[in-house]
């Protein structure tokens, strides 16, 4: 972890259609100090557009790490927010860009933090979105609100960097809830799969037919924020449910030869 709490931001694109976004965020994020940019699956880098448009942020397009998959570009990070521009159907925690750079400068000193930006025409996906511990809205203009990607960049950049700004003069509020560290998002995934499987094992939820409760699920530990030592507690009662479930499908079935046996 860099003492540089900027240093410890990534700043996440996803799917980005058009090199000269790129290019764009890039400049976006060197006129306030960020320089971990991420690239998910962009459909046309490196680009000489790209290039242009990042005039002297040339250094950000060069060390932008490139991977295929939204896990691997938040993997290790314990804190994710995702720009979204709509109001969805199960809402999920909000924040404006004011707080999303409080929240992500007092947390930047403990773990990474990720801030994820969307398609130019669509933006993230709900899926992607629930990868997320909290949502961040751009309260624009409601007659004109469409935000160019590289300009929802600098908003978001430009509070990051107050918000470091802040923490530096000693008078922003610093992450101290948790004894033990939150728990990662890789781990929350793994964690997500498991209760998936034991919810399914139980009957409680059909396997072609989870609806909205999955979704609701995660949007309530998103809400606890839960450490490495509640995860793995969880992870325990998961466990230990599943073995009873799979002792009681034995003794069942040793029940039923016997009683074919009589």
């Amino acid at each position: 972890m860099s003492e540089n709490r900027l240093d410890n931001l990534r700043i996440v694109l996803v799917n980005t259609s058009h090199p000269g976004n790129i290019g764009g965020a890039a400049r976006a994020m060197k006129n306030m100090g960020l320089s971990r940019l991420y690239l998910v699956a962009p459909k046309d880098f490196p680009a000489e557009k790209a290039v242009w448009r990042a005039a002297g942020a040339l250094d950000i397009l060069d060390n932008a790490a490139v991977v295929e998959t939204l896990d691997e570009a938040i993997a290790g990070c314990g804190l994710v927010v995702g720009t979204s521009a709509r109001e969805r159907r199960i809402p999920w925690p909000l924040v404006n860009p004011r707080e999303c750079g409080t929240k992500a400068i007092a947390e930047a000193g403990e773990h990474e933090v990720a801030v994820l930006f969307g398609r130019e025409d669509r933006g993230l996906t709900n899926e992607e979105l629930h990868k997320c511990h909290y949502h961040v809205h751009i309260p624009a203009n409601n007659e004109y609100s469409s935000l160019n990607l590289a300009c929802a960049v600098q908003v978001i950049a430009y509070e990051l960097r107050m918000a470091h700004l802040t923490w530096q003069e000693g008078k922003a509020p610093t992450f101290d809830d948790w004894d033990v560290a939150p728990a990662k998002v890789e781990a929350l995934e793994r964690y997500y799969d498991h209760l998936q499987q034991t919810l399914e094992e139980l009957g409680f939820l059909e396997p072609d037919n989870p609806r909205q409760t999955m979704t609701r699920l995660r949007r309530l530990y998103s809400r606890i924020r839960m450490d490495e030592m509640e995860l793995s507690i969880m992870r325990g009662v998961l466990t230990s449910t599943q073995n009873y479930i799979e002792r009681s499908k034995r003794e069942l079935a040793a029940k039923s030869d016997d009683d074919s046996g009589a």
